[in-house]
């Protein structure tokens, strides 16, 4: 029974504290006036009765009504039932207003009287909202209405009103009292039933929960549900108090059989409103009139009951409930709240619908909750484990294995409700297997099955939740039948509202009511006790979690086949069947992913246990232990499954003997997992482990009902048996805490105690990870090294590992002692007891890693030595890795193939490289060897990385690092590498990756110390003048003799007379021995003396060689020889003063004085001037190459014709010596030294190319189309071309400043299909062309004029940035070599490539070459212009000389093309590289090895025109960031010579193995194999090269894609080739196996052979067995290139060569070319020299020659005739023709045909299509000719005829004289027959 009210209170309005705006209410009266002993009274009444503050106001209000919640200390609710009402008073202060006059607003008038609030307030712990309304109304009624009760009376009788608190009222009472409920009166006439619930432990929320919903809808309660759940802050608004209590209400009662236990304030006054910023969870109601307050909170929910919104905080995550259990919630709220919903579709729908009433749709909503909570909970009891029975039930609940059963790990909500307050209440209450039971627990024991049945038919859902709605409502109306209220109300009188009919509420006599009180509380004293029966009982527990969470089939698929293997393998491991074990191991360790394994495993190896023991050999051991570690990797923390729960017995089980007395048990070796670590697993483990004890091993249940049992009887036992009890099992407690104590030490202590686990809780690579599989007993020889026990501080660090162990169990202790009620003594006897245990452990687990290292290791792959280079020498010996695969898939095996990774080895680290070799962790490829490798130098990025290997299942810290040499090194550490090891690996490499200054890297260290360099520089400082004239003298006649000996065979045409090269060539050579001679004494006598020696190198140098090849001017001073030679070279930058990244030597117009160059170099960019690099020998059109113009310059050069000029200043001046140095080149060319003047090309391709239309027609169409792509995208950008075909205007200073109207006229657009690329072109009007362009960047030309005589021309192009290619290249690498496997459609190789750009960048560089070499060779000079003139431009001048001339195309052509335009023009390969310190922040940029793609590219498009290899080229990529070779290193040659390298590889030849450049290396390689060379070779004479360049004809060059791990790159040849021979060794056999004939097949892996080497192509495979076989025969080795020379000669001429084509073409047939481009040239009889025309191979005229009108040609007359018919055929067979100018003799198959009169040419006797025809019309002698230059050799004298036409001389050679006699008679006589 309780009292209905505690305390009845009057409060007022405090007239004497009023103060500023806000007044204050004080408490007039409170009955009665001395605190209940049970229930003090709440403080703070007077702000709750006025939540809003207590104000005066000028019209009376209406009485209002509402209750507040007031929780107390001991968190018991008090509810404050508040009835407000309004008296009249006289307003103070119109009375004061004569004193405060002038703060007054004037105009306010203040009304005679106000009105202020005075309110009633009952006190109560019962919450029954109406009965007070009902009582509170009826004081207020008697005080209005004047009754003739007194107010004494009915306050008296309220406060000693006593009723049940639930149980309604028994039946038995009923009958006596004859009348139901309890009734009660205040003695006013009036009377009420109360109705108490049947069960108080329901929440009663009468229609509350059916407003909330009402109010916000379902989704936003549902919100708030799980809000309060996961313990969030909530914060209800509204207008109306009594709706914000009744929120509350209603979310508490939804929220059953939770309780909330947090802050609880339905109505928060407006004073408190601080407590919202509280940081503990809440739900508090707020009136909105404070809405703005509430704004700037920024972790609460708000409701706003009035608007209906739930506003949820960004920062703010609810979780909600798991997926199928949120949308059966809210179908099943939608049924119940809307039911019209389901039929709204319905043709026929059913007449009534209407949703239940209020209260009993109130019902079904919280039936529908506690549905919910049936679904989430249920099964809870079987995860309760039961400490402690007496005195009273200790109960804990095992959330990991309640998750882990219910599969819901990962459930964010389910994670959040377990852990929170509400749950913890929940057990506590709940836990007691002996209780009352109420409806939550009849659902959760005997509904479950039902609900699971049922969730998925929502009928019987509704079904189901009626019958529960039922139940509520009967438990909250007992008796709905008696709803009986008499009360009367204050009659609504005519002048109610007049102040005067109303009297101020009167004072009360408290002696009175006190007596009333007193008289209740004696009467109570002598009434009876009222006993309620207990209704005890045992709680059913409902079916066990097990079955329910089978139907999830949360179970692997062929889970039975993986459970056999697991079995298997543990029954071959205690067979001792070791070998079967090791097969079927990876299966098993793939297996234990699955929880069905794990248990599977747990069980096997329990029955291998005896008496707690079970001893193992040592590789049983090995194996044991390595399964548990698998096991146990997969365990979360938590271990949920209870896996780890399982092993802990095991563990402890499982041993092995390692000496006299000494055994080492499992749990050495499994302590690396994080579940150890975990507080809360040892707990569980502790109270579970606890629970199996006390219930004597039987099922969970038994636990339960024993328990339940026990505290049935316990009030029955007597003092002594209960405390007899109470001792047992606090002793059972304490014993059971010893034994943890004990087990922790043994996995908490590792076996290694120098060092601690558990304060290194990383995990990561310890030393001691004994704990991997491989090492449990190998840590004998790798421990012992990596740290020293004998150091002296062992005690202090064993010490060290002792506190922080036993620190750690002192805490468990504490916990569980304190919950489990452990008595003082005994927990004191523990804290004591533990060190001695954790002591007694170290020292046994000393004795046994003592013995354990004596073991012998387990055999791990033995570290295999890498082959090192001469000089190379190893900076950190092998540390034994994994090699974990990257996202290649080729190495893994999953494109086929053996899985070569992950692979053991160890990685090495040299002055050089990086090296990983090691063997296959795979046991089938366990004899391969794996090598990956890269220069150190070529290392790009490191990243720190953890792995797990599958095999140890531990997590070990690795490294990623990537190189760029398209190769990356995934490595983890094995945990016998100490963590410091492999930062000591980091820095060494940190520092030989990028050295202090670039003498540090290898190329300068490599065979030779510091002392040497010294010495060489001091060598040179003192050579005398003497020495140094006689060197210059020596090197010029030598650079003379081979400059004769070159000219003779390049003789380039001249453009005066043909008959005068002999005497020019004479002149030369005088000239230059002379000049050399005044030269040396001018130069010796202006250079200081440490540069003389330079300069004569600087003649030596590739550069001068190549400028005197192509007749670019001699050294010289004098102005004298200008008129023969345009050029000449300048010795101004000798001392690199003009430009320091230029050349000593350089090429200008004859005509421009140093001097001015001086100047003109300050224009541009590095002072990077334009200077000659090469000329066209046969249009004489010459390329220069020059930075971009500073800004400055650009509107120097090109000034605006309309700017204003400020008189002649220093930049005009520049400027227009800039116009004379372009203007010097254009008068260089011969095309504009022609007297017929500028406006015709005529006089120039007269004699130069072919003047008939048809050839100018067919070259020239692709020079338009080219400047469209090159220049400009799709739309007209500024710099693009124009509609009408103009050069693009660029738009400068807002208006169009066109480069010059008449630009455009010279590009009239014809549309013609263009196979080179662009969709149409702009054909150049032939007699407009400039006679130079320059390719200048687009964001440099700024506007400004084009020359007046249009003499030159701008080419706008966009050019890629450095920055471009550098991030296109990181994409390209991560593409090519991705650093892990993805599935991603989005990260597949092919759209990485194209993200990356790459091949676009490729297409720029090469669309912007091609167009270059288009104007070349149409005899416009060009100038590239690009940048700083040392990255794109030295790109594009580069390909432009590859494709334009054949030399560049040989071994010492294309090495001269890069010294020369690379190394001497000052590529910043050192920079771009980031090889130092200094440049690591800019960061890698490949700009050459961008260039050798692009020659890779034009390579595969013209594979014969090539004399090197693709493999030439990768040699190249791979060594320029190598650092192997001094080549690539530095800047510029400024540099070099500054260092001492650039002449150094000329006399030195001390060490023969160290090749300090490339270039030398290259040649001794090629001297030994054909590796570099191209047998395909055979060039077309002068072939000018169009190489496509659109994407789609670039192919990935597979530089980037390639590995071979048998032998790692195979750039480092020496090492290929003893690593080779190595191997070939070790395969010899010691004894010759003769049982069995070996097989010579040979499988060839991909990624892992070289398959050029397994598969050689024929002729190599040729070349070898000559060699195989001369070293057979004990001949001398001949060398590769003689005998190849040799075969191609006898080839030649061998007579009977008419039957079969020649050795070159038989060659080219048999390697299927017919895709392969090659410019097919028909000769015209007209075209002067007899050019070839370039005819697309995909066109129709292809067959034939296109003909021209009004000039017949032979050729097109016979056309329909078949060339090859034998009729035509009068003589035929093979002569030699000499080729054109530079050109080597060639075999020809010649055809006589005197029907058409002419001599006919075949590449060979098949060849359907002629290569060339001489007219026979034309010939005017046939004569015996003499051999000249390059004639095949071997052949004698008379062999030789010429054939002399009008307009050239033919020289051919017969196989023999006769044959030759032949020929010439042959031709005679056709000759006189015509």
């Amino acid at each position: 029974m309780a009292r209905l009210a505690d305390y009845f209170v009057v409060v007022g309005y405090d007239l004497d504290k009023r103060g500023g705006s806000e007044g204050q209410g004080h408490i007039l009266q409170r009955f009665p006036e001395k605190d209940w002993e049970d229930n003090p009274f709440p403080q703070g009444i007077e702000l709750f009765c006025q939540p809003n503050g207590w104000q005066l106001v000028p019209e009376r209000e209406r009485p209002s009504f509402f209750v507040s919640v007031l929780t107390d200390i001991n968190s018991e609710r008090h509810y404050c039932a508040c009835f407000t009402f309004w008296e009249g008073l006289d307003n103070p202060l119109k009375a004061e207003a004569s004193e405060v006059d002038e703060d007054e607003v004037p105009g306010l008038v203040q009304p005679a009287q106000v009105f202020a609030p005075k309110s009633l307030v009952l006190v109560s712990r019962l919450d029954h909202t109406e009965v007070f309304r009902n009582c509170l109304g009826l004081i207020y009624t008697v005080h209005v209405d004047s009754l003739s009760v007194p107010l004494e009376t009915v306050i008296g009788n309220l406060l000693t009103c006593v009723i049940p608190v639930a149980g309604g009222s028994q039946p038995g009472q009923e009958e006596r009292r004859g009348e139901l409920g309890t009734t009660i009166t205040l003695g006013a006439g009036d009377r009420q039933v109360i109705q108490t619930p049947i069960n108080d432990s329901l929440p009663v929320s009468g229609s509350s929960v059916a407003h909330l919903f009402r109010q916000l809808g379902i989704v936003n309660v549902l919100y708030l549900f799980c809000a309060a759940l996961t313990e969030h802050k909530i914060l209800f608004l509204s207008s109306s108090y009594q709706r914000l209590t009744d929120a509350c209400r209603a979310l508490l009662a939804i929220m059953f059989p939770l309780k909330y236990s947090f802050t609880y304030v339905p109505i928060l006054p407006g004073k408190l409103l601080e407590v919202l910023s509280t940081p503990t969870p809440f739900i508090i109601g707020v009136n909105s009139f404070f809405r703005s307050e509430t704004q700037e909170l920024l972790d609460v929910i708000i409701a706003d009951l009035d608007g209906g919104t739930v506003t949820i905080p960004e920062c703010v995550h609810i979780s909600l409930l798991p997926d199928p259990l949120l949308q059966q919630t809210q179908t099943a709220l939608s049924m119940v709240l809307d039911p019209e919903l389901e039929i709204a579709d319905h043709a026929f729908p059913p007449s009534s619908t209407q949703p239940s009433t209020l209260k009993i749709q109130d019902k079904e909503i919280r039936a529908v909750f506690l549905w919910l909570f049936g679904q989430l909970f249920h099964g809870y009891r079987w995860c309760l484990h039961i400490i402690r029975i007496h005195p009273e039930p200790v109960i804990r609940f095992h959330k990991a294995a309640f998750l882990g059963q219910r599969a819901l790990t990962e459930d964010d909500f389910l994670m959040k409700v377990l852990d929170g307050m509400a749950f913890a209440g929940f057990i506590s209450e709940r836990g007691p297997p002996y209780r009352p039971t109420d409806l939550f627990d009849d659902l959760i024991a005997n509904q479950v099955e039902r609900i699971r049945q049922e969730e998925c038919s929502p009928h019987k859902v509704m079904n189901h939740i009626k019958e529960l709605a039922e139940q509520l409502f009967k438990n909250e109306n007992p008796y709905p039948a008696v709803a009986m209220h008499k009360v009367q109300q204050p009659a609504e009188s005519p002048g109610h509202n007049d102040p005067k009919n109303l009297a101020i509420f009167p004072p009360l006599d408290d002696v009175t009511v006190q007596l009333f009180i007193d008289h209740a509380a004696a009467k109570l004293k002598t009434a009876p006790p009222v006993v309620k029966a207990e209704l005890n009982g045992m709680v059913p527990s409902g079916p066990p979690l097990g079955d329910i969470v089978d139907r999830h089939g949360h179970v692997l698929a062929n889970s039975a086949r993986r459970l056999e293997v697991v079995r298997n393998c543990i029954t071959y491991i205690f067979d001792n069947k070791m070998l079967e074990a090791k097969k079927l191991m990876p299966a098993v360790l793939r297996a234990l992913k699955g929880r069905a394994a794990r248990v599977c495993l747990t069980q096997e190896l329990n029955q291998h246990v005896l008496q707690n023991r079970a001893v193992l050999d040592d590789q049983q051991f090995d194996y044991i232990v390595r399964m548990m570690n698998c096991t146990l990797q997969d365990c979360s923390h938590m271990d949920e499954h209870g896996i780890a729960a399982i092993l802990l017995p095991l563990v402890t089980a499982f041993c092995r003997k390692l000496g006299a007395g000494i055994t080492q048990f499992a749990y050495c070796c499994v302590q690396e997992h994080v579940v150890w670590t975990n507080m809360q697993f040892w707990e569980a483990m502790f109270y579970s482990l606890f629970l199996d004890n006390a219930a004597g091993g039987q099922e969970l249940l038994g636990a339960l009902e024993l328990a339940s049992e026990q505290s049935r009887l316990w009030p029955t036992l007597s003092k002594e048996q209960q405390s007899e009890r109470v001792q047992k099992e606090e002793s059972t407690v304490f014993s059971q805490a010893i034994h943890y104590a004990n087990r922790m030490s043994y996995l908490l202590l590792p076996l290694d105690t120098s060092k601690n686990r558990l304060l290194n809780r990383s995990g990561i690579g310890d030393v001691e990870s004994v704990s991997n599989s491989y090492v449990t007993n190998s840590i004998a020889g790798s421990m012992a090294e990596s740290y020293d026990t004998e150091s002296g501080f062992e005690d202090a660090e064993s010490s060290d590992v002792a506190n922080s162990v036993v620190r750690f169990i002192n805490r468990f202790v504490d916990k569980v002692c304190n919950e489990s009620g452990v008595t003082n003594e005994h927990l004191k006897a523990l804290h004591t007891m533990i060190p001695d245990i954790v002591q007694m452990h170290i020292e046994t687990l000393d004795a046994v890693h003592r013995e354990s290292k004596r073991l012998p290791p387990i055999q791990k792959p033995k570290l295999l030595r890498p082959i090192l280079l001469a000089g190379e020498e190893l900076v950190m010996d092998g540390m034994r890795v994994h090699l974990i695969s990257d996202g290649r898939e080729e190495a893994t095996g999953a494109l086929g193939g053996p899985p070569l990774l992950p692979a053991e080895g160890a990685i090495f680290l040299t002055t050089y490289r990086l090296i990983f070799k090691g063997t296959p962790n795979d046991p089938l490829v366990g004899e391969q060897v794996v090598t990956r490798s890269f220069p150190i130098a070529s290392l790009t990025k490191e990243k720190r990385i953890s792995v797990s290997l599958s095999m140890d299942q531990f997590i070990q810290e690795g490294l990623q690092l990537r190189s760029c040499t398209f190769q990356l090194l995934k490595i983890a550490f094995d945990e016998e590498v100490a963590s410091d090891l492999a930062e000591v690996f980091r820095k060494h490499m940190h520092k030989l990756r990028y050295p202090q200054h670039v003498q540090g890297t290898f190329a300068f260290t490599v065979g030779q110390s510091g002392k040497t360099l010294v010495e060489h520089k001091t060598k040179d400082k003192n050579q005398s003048i003497k020495t140094l004239s006689k060197n210059l003298v020596k090197s010029a006649k030598r650079t003379i003799g081979r400059q004769y000996v070159t000219r003779k065979k390049y003789s380039p045409p001249t453009w005066e007379n043909r008959s005068s090269l002999q005497s020019e060539l004479d002149e030369d050579e005088l000239s230059v021995s002379e000049e050399l001679d005044q030269g040396s004494l001018t130069l010796s006598s202006t250079i200081r003396s440490s540069d003389r020696q330079t300069m004569s190198n600087v003649v030596e140098r590739a550069c001068c060689r190549d400028y005197q090849r192509l007749g670019l001017g001699t050294l010289s001073n004098s102005l004298t020889r200008s008129k023969n030679e345009p050029f000449r070279i300048s010795t101004v930058n000798r001392m690199y003063t003009v430009c320091r990244s230029y050349p000593g030597l350089l090429i200008v117009p004859q005509s421009i004085p140093d001097s001015t160059i001086q100047r003109i170099s300050r224009c541009y960019r590095q002072n990077r001037f334009p200077v000659v690099c090469w000329r066209s020998s046969r249009t004489k059109a010459v390329l220069l190459r020059s930075a971009g113009l500073h800004a400055k310059g650009v509107v120097g050069f090109f000034k605006s014709p309309n700017a204003p000029s400020a008189g002649p200043s220093q930049a005009d001046s520049t400027s227009l010596e800039q116009e004379k140095y372009m203007q010097a080149i254009i008068s260089s060319m011969p095309s504009y030294c022609e007297p017929s003047g500028r406006n015709t090309l005529g006089g120039f391709t007269s004699t130069h190319m072919s003047t008939s239309d048809s050839a100018d027609k067919l070259r020239q169409p692709k020079i338009g189309a080219l400047m469209k792509q090159v220049m400009g995208g799709k739309e007209d950008i500024p710099g693009t071309f124009s509609r009408g075909g103009k050069w693009g205007s660029i738009r400068g200073s807002g208006r169009l400043s066109a480069y010059n109207p008449e630009v455009g006229n010279r590009l009239s657009c014809k549309e013609s299909p263009q196979p080179n690329g662009g969709p149409s072109e702009a054909l150049f009007l032939r007699q407009q062309r400039a006679y130079l362009y320059i390719i200048g960047d687009k964001t440099q030309l700024k506007g400004g004029k084009q020359d007046s005589f249009q003499q030159w021309e701008v080419v706008p192009i966009e050019v890629c940035d450095v920055r471009q290619v550098k991030n296109s290249f990181k994409k390209l690498m991560k593409a090519c070599v991705p650093s892990s496997a993805t599935s991603e459609p989005s990260m597949t190789f092919h759209r990485c490539l194209e993200e990356s750009e790459w091949m676009c960048l490729l297409h720029r560089v090469l669309q912007v070459s091609v167009l270059v070499v288009e104007l070349l060779d149409t005899g416009s000079s060009v100038m590239v212009s690009l940048e700083d003139g040392w990255d794109v431009t030295t790109q594009v001048v580069s390909l432009v000389q590859l494709l334009s001339d054949p030399y560049y195309r040989t071994f010492d052509g294309f090495r001269l093309l890069v010294e020369k335009e690379w190394l001497s023009f000052g590529h910043r390969f050192s920079h771009r590289g980031a090889q130092t310190l200094a440049s690591q922040s800019s960061g890698f940029t490949p700009v050459f090895l961008q260039f050798l793609d692009c020659v890779h590219q034009i390579h595969l498009q013209f594979p014969m025109e090539f004399e090197f290899s693709q493999y030439y080229l990768k040699f190249l990529a791979y060594h320029y960031v190598s650092n192997r070779f001094r080549t690539f290193l530095l800047d510029s040659d400024y540099e070099r010579i500054e260092l001492g390298v650039l002449y150094e590889e000329k006399g030195e030849r001390k060490n023969p193995q160290v090749c300090k450049s490339v270039w030398d290396y290259i040649d001794r390689l090629n001297k030994k194999t054909p590796i570099f060379f191209n047998y395909m070779f055979s060039p077309e004479d002068e072939e000018v090269l169009r190489p496509y360049s659109f994407i789609s004809n670039l192919k990935v060059w597979d530089f980037y894609t390639e590995e071979t791990l048998s032998e790692g790159p195979s750039y480092d040849w020496e090492l290929v080739q003893r690593g080779r021979q190595e191997r070939l060794a070790e395969e010899v056999p010691d004894k010759p196996d003769t049982t069995t004939p070996k097989s010579q097949r040979h499988i060839v892996w991909p990624c892992y052979d070289s398959r050029s080497r397994v598969v050689p192509d024929s002729i190599t495979k040729l070349l070898q067995d000559l060699q195989s076989l001369e070293a057979e025969l004990g001949l001398p080795p001949e060398k590769w290139k003689d005998t190849w020379d040799k075969i191609k000669a006898n080839q030649r001429t061998e007579s009977k060569l008419e039957n079969r084509p020649s050795f070159n073409s038989s060659l080219l047939m048999s390697s299927n070319l017919s895709h392969q481009r090659r410019s097919q040239g028909v000769y015209l009889p007209e075209s002067g020299v007899g050019s070839s025309i370039n005819l697309a191979m995909d066109r129709e005229t292809s067959t034939t020659s296109t003909p021209v009108a009004g000039r017949p040609s032979t050729s097109t007359l016979y056309s329909q005739f078949q060339s090859t018919e034998s009729e035509n055929r009068s003589f035929e067979g093979i002569l030699y023709k000499k080729g054109a100018l530079l050109k080597p003799w060639k075999p020809r198959w010649f055809v006589l045909d005197k029907t058409k009169h002419q001599l006919r040419y075949y590449e060979t006797r098949q060849d359907k299509e002629c290569k060339g025809v001489i007219e026979l019309a034309e010939v005017e002698s046939v004569i015996p000719g003499t051999p000249t230059m390059g004639a095949p050799k071997n052949i004698e004298e008379k062999a030789f005829f010429d054939l002399k036409t009008t307009k050239r001389v033919y020289n051919f050679c017969a196989q023999d004289s006769p044959n030759a006699q032949l020929w010439m008679d042959s031709i005679q006589s056709c000759l006189s027959d015509a």
